[in-house]
């Protein structure tokens, strides 16, 4: 499937870094745990997504032909004072999507995916902020939406992703996903979007479109989102499993990033 534009991808970073900070000054608890990824406190992830983003504008800013250092992030981390956490996430934001409207889609730059460019990173960052800001929500307790093209296009770089994994870095959980004669169809009930994937002795292959499969995954397009990366349980009203829900099970158990 084709990737959206480039200044789509740089709109949406701006736009998930204005919600995130929304939720960072809405007098929600930074000390709270985040349910989704437990090992970490809402001011823990904040400092993470944003160092991330930091992390990405120096590479691209710098043209990096190999990984920079995370350590090596000029306030990686942000400030030591919460208080001035919104602030540094605002700034991050902007110096981000100016760097990457400035290089453009097809700038040379390191990653660790198989495509070395700029473009690349705008869309991962576009999606890491939609999951964590998924995330932080949770912690808050606050509601979660997002448009619909960037939910459909996360689901596809995911998929690109795990198939990327299995080619390159075959590790045991990807290698237990190969096989014959299963699939899995992701179908959002609040609009004509669905795609297939189908498991084969090789890789898997993806598709858009609406056909019977092993088990589906259905409802409102976020939900289906939220589910597929993990974020909503399988047993939750937002969403509806049908067939060998057993599978589904086994995929998010086994598909990764490397």
């Amino acid at each position: 499937m084709t990737p959206l534009p480039h200044d789509r991808y740089c709109d949406e970073i701006a736009h998930q870094v204005g919600l995130l900070r929304t939720v960072l000054t809405s007098g929600a608890d930074l000390s709270a745990t985040v349910p989704t990824c437990p090992d970490w406190s809402l001011e823990r992830l904040v400092r993470h997504t944003g160092g991330a983003l930091r992390w990405v504008e120096l590479m691209v800013r710098t043209r990096a032909q190999e990984e920079v250092p995370e350590d090596q992030v000029p306030l990686g981390e942000g400030p030591e004072d919460i208080g001035e956490l919104d602030a540094w996430l605002a700034e991050t934001g902007d110096l981000l999507v100016a760097t990457l409207r400035e290089a453009g889609p097809d700038a040379q730059v390191w990653s660790w995916a198989g495509i070395p460019t700029s473009g690349f990173w705008a869309r991962r960052m576009a999606h890491e902020l939609t999951i964590h800001r998924a995330d932080a929500a949770l912690a808050a307790g606050q509601p979660y939406e997002v448009a619909p093209d960037i939910a459909a296009d996360a689901i596809d770089e995911w998929l690109q992703i795990v198939e990327f994994v299995q080619r390159t870095m075959p590790h045991d959980g990807a290698r237990e996903l190969r096989g014959p004669g299963r699939s899995i169809h992701l179908h959002a009930t609040d609009g004509t979007w669905g795609t297939v994937v189908e498991l084969t002795d090789d890789i898997i292959v993806r598709r858009l479109g609406h056909e019977k499969a092993t088990v589906a995954l259905h409802g409102p397009l976020t939900a289906v989102l939220l589910a597929f990366y993990r974020r909503l349980p399988l047993d939750s009203p937002e969403v509806e499993v049908i067939g060998e829900r057993e599978l589904l099970e086994f995929w998010l158990e086994r598909a990764t990033f490397g």
